[in-house]
């Protein structure tokens, strides 16, 4: 797998951790902005952009955890013994997963052994 598409995949699989953190700073410091507005608009507009948000990381959650199951099953470099164990643990723990999987089995390189 070429290193642009290795980097691309790390970003789509931070990307819900991203927004979860994003998600929780933008909920609680709205009760502190928002207070003494009496703008319905400001509250609606952020609310949509919000929505867009949300419904692009569930989506993009969905793919990745297809592309990620696909790709146990195909990675030689995951042991065979362990392959339906590693699809358990991503649907399992899927934002927690992801990142480990991605790490362990698409990101370092395998091992070369040196023939002598």
């Amino acid at each position: 797998m070429k290193k642009s598409t290795k980097i691309i995949i790390g970003i789509l699989t931070i990307w819900p951790i991203l927004y979860l953190l994003f998600f929780m700073v933008f909920f609680f410091s709205s009760f502190f902005f928002l207070q003494g507005h009496e703008d319905g608009i400001f509250l609606a507009s952020n609310f949509m952009i919000l929505f867009g948000l949300h419904f692009f990381t569930i989506i993009m959650s969905m793919g990745l955890l297809v592309f990620y199951v696909i790709n146990i099953f195909r990675n030689d470099r995951v042991k065979s013994n362990q392959k339906t164990l590693w699809a358990v643990i991503l649907f399992m723990g899927n934002m927690i997963a992801m990142p480990v999987y991605f790490y362990l089995f698409i990101w370092k390189e395998p091992k070369q052994e040196s023939i002598e």
